[in-house]
């Protein structure tokens, strides 16, 4: 038997437990012994729930039972949870999160930690939730040398873009049928404005790359500009607006970032909608792969955990080696970067026709019947610094997107 503590009896701490609770028979013969789960740290009490009798409220407890080998963390934030999984590696145990504000910021060092003390720190369900993306790459794919990973890392925003799609509504009124739903939270700036999907292509960077991606040094913009015009516009010429974390590797350049992006049909991505997530990888010897599914949500994160859980009970007392290095990956300036650009302007179309035909020379035009006195565009590619220039010349710019096709 292999005794258990969980960290935190929320959404996911609660799945954990359920998920042990449901599949405990098939999890045990996987494992090869019994999960048992013999602490669950929280500061509150449940009175009437079966946990209640696991529930301890000092952590010390936890750390100092010699009987506890894996910890599993589903609290959230940076800290505490940083100080308590860097004890518990410390104390010798493993740590199995879905933590990833945590593995943003602290991953190469308490990889390192657990390397040194012959322990396992696995975090599976900090990025896609339910879906198969971590151990891939740091298993499957270590053939390949990694050129491109690009995915819808936020099934939040994914849900409100494909409702302001299918339904033609506007941004606030979708985020608050949203909220309602329990698909965002009250306050949603970190789904939003990109910060959650910013962390974790900083994860599969540092994973991909096998050095320190700083989140911090991702150019990220979220989804609060993309009006019900830009989705009609879309429409019109069979693309939809996705926002997606993207690190890309030329040479010997490293680009990453969070946008909003238009893609067409033959994309990957095309199809993936609602609050599911897809996450795209392009190797340089298996080509194009594909990784699709809930992204979010109470038990498709918790059977990630599980997984993990399972993972480190069978390596007690040996390290699964992950390649990831604390010495920092310097990504290169996004204005290096090459895309090409919708663009909406204000004002009368035969004047800004010409204008645009002088500054950005061969473009595509694109129009919508129902949105008078303004003239939209795409461009042909170029680097983000040669077209902010021209924005600034050109001016009464009411909406850019950037263009994957």
């Amino acid at each position: 038997m292999v005794n258990i503590a969980v960290l935190g009896y929320g959404i996911v701490g609660s799945g954990v437990i359920e998920v042990l609770n449901v599949n405990g028979d098939s999890i045990s013969r996987r494992c090869g012994q019994d999960i048992n789960v013999k602490y669950v740290l929280d500061l509150r009490d449940f009175p009437g729930d079966p946990v209640q009798d696991k529930i301890v409220h000092d952590y010390s407890i936890i750390l100092n039972d010699p009987e506890i080998k894996i910890i599993v963390e589903v609290m959230g934030g940076v800290e505490p949870a940083f100080t308590f999984v860097r004890e518990a590696i410390m104390k010798g145990k493993s740590v199995c999160t879905s933590n990833k504000e945590l593995v943003a910021k602290h991953g190469a060092e308490l990889l390192e930690l657990s390397k040194s003390m012959n322990v396992n720190f696995l975090f599976e369900a900090s990025v896609g939730g339910g879906i198969p993306i971590i151990r891939p790459l740091n298993q499957s794919l270590t053939a390949d040398e990694i050129e491109e990973i690009t995915g819808i890392l936020n099934g939040t925003t994914n849900y409100i873009l494909s409702k302001m799609s299918n339904d033609g509504a506007d941004f606030d009124t979708v985020l608050k049928e949203a909220q309602a739903r329990g698909y965002a939270e009250r306050n949603p700036q970190a789904d939003v404005e990109g910060y959650d999907a910013c962390r974790k292509i900083a994860i599969l960077s540092s994973l991909a790359f096998g050095m320190q991606v700083d989140f911090e040094d991702i150019y990220t913009e979220g989804i609060t500009k993309i009006t019900d015009a830009d989705i009609k516009y879309a429409k019109a010429i069979g693309a939809s607006i996705k926002l997606l974390g993207s690190s890309r590797k030329e040479q010997d350049s490293v680009y990453a970032m969070v946008a909003p992006m238009m893609i067409k049909p033959n994309h990957p991505l095309f199809s993936v909608n609602d609050v599911f997530n897809g996450i795209f990888v392009r190797g340089n010897v298996i080509g194009d792969v594909m990784f699709y599914g809930s992204g979010a949500g109470k038990l498709p994160t918790a059977s990630a955990v599980v997984a993990d859980v399972v993972d480190a009970a069978k390596h007690i007392g040996a390290n699964i080696m992950t390649l990831w290095s604390s010495k920092k990956l310097r990504l290169s300036d996004i204005k290096y970067a090459k895309h090409k650009f919708f663009v909406r302007v204000a004002g009368n179309s035969d004047e800004i026709k010409e204008k645009v035909a002088l500054l950005f020379g061969h473009v595509e035009e694109v129009s919508v019947p129902e949105i008078d006195g303004e003239y939209a565009f795409i461009t042909m590619k170029m680097d983000e610094e040669t077209y902010r220039k021209k924005e600034a010349e050109l001016g009464n710019v009411v909406s850019m997107i950037r263009v994957m096709f």
